[in-house]
């Protein structure tokens, strides 16, 4: 899978992991920043990564920040873009099966280590329950956004 990563200065070391650890797993992770851990603005990067995952240049997104609200906020912005919030894994599950999120927004600070991997995983393997009444409602998001918002 094509995963477009970016994170902010508080979510720079969890970020660095999470690449080391995708890789390992077979996927192709796209780094979008930051590079370091100096103070950076977090709305630059999330379109970064909402723009790859919108123009269909990667498969998925996941983005880190202090509290990952930012960070989906300014992801929602873009076009194609279902970004969601997640704090544990039954809303990274639920985000997948329910809504099709596409990018996935995190917390640098609030999260440990280890429930960040579960939760990518979780997101990562979870698949969207197409043909439901879920894609009915996820079509309506769309739709509006096409109609309403690009317009």
């Amino acid at each position: 899978m094509r995963i477009a990563l970016a994170a902010d200065h508080r979510g720079y070391e969890i970020k660095k992991r999470l690449i080391a650890s995708l890789t390992k797993q077979g996927h192709a992770v796209d780094d979008k920043g930051t590079t370091g851990p100096e103070s950076c603005d977090y709305p630059d990067l999330a379109f970064l990564v909402a723009e790859d995952v919108g123009q269909d240049k990667a498969d998925r997104g996941v983005l880190i920040c202090g509290t990952g609200i930012g960070m989906c906020m300014a992801a929602n912005k873009v076009m194609g873009v279902r970004a969601a919030n997640c704090h544990d894994l039954i809303t990274a599950e639920l985000c997948r099966r329910h809504n099709n999120a596409n990018v996935l927004c995190i917390s640098g600070d609030l999260l440990g280590e280890d429930l960040v991997e579960r939760l990518v995983k979780t997101w990562l393997t979870t698949d969207f329950e197409a043909n439901s009444r879920h894609s009915r409602r996820v079509d309506k998001i769309m739709h509006y956004e096409k109609n309403h918002i690009a317009g």
